[in-house]
């Protein structure tokens, strides 16, 4: 089955591991690019790389764990996520929501659009 591409999804979605060590490298960080190949980090799976789960992949330096979520974050078009929120409202923005979904390989993941998401979830 094809790859069903949205207008509103990040191109970096369809990132391979190597695709997303360059841009690491690119950022400035080519130290890493190890890390995010031997943990398998592709387009899809930058949405869960953020500064609670960069030490588990190696990366420990608190200054470049900000920046590298930080750059994902721009990367992806989502918000961070504030700490001082309720604990009634959804833990990311739409576009956050959407790319944890898009994230999960299989059919449902490759067909799922933004426009069907939003309509899905009533948002």
């Amino acid at each position: 089955m094809a790859l069903v591409v949205d207008c509103r999804a990040p191109d970096c979605l369809r990132w391979s591991c190597e695709d997303v060590a360059a841009w690491i490298e690119r950022c400035g960080f080519p130290q890493y690019q190890e890390c995010f190949t031997e943990n398998y980090i592709n387009g899809r799976k930058l949405i869960f790389v953020n500064c609670s789960n960069l030490p588990q992949m190696g990366i420990t330096d608190f200054e470049h764990m900000k920046e590298i979520s930080l750059r994902v974050r721009e990367l992806l078009g989502i918000e961070e996520s504030l700490f001082s929120r309720s604990i009634s409202m959804p833990h990311r923005d739409n576009m956050g929501l959407f790319l944890e979904q898009k994230s999960q390989s299989g059919p449902r993941g490759d067909a799922l659009t933004y426009i069907q998401f939003i309509k899905e979830q009533k948002l």
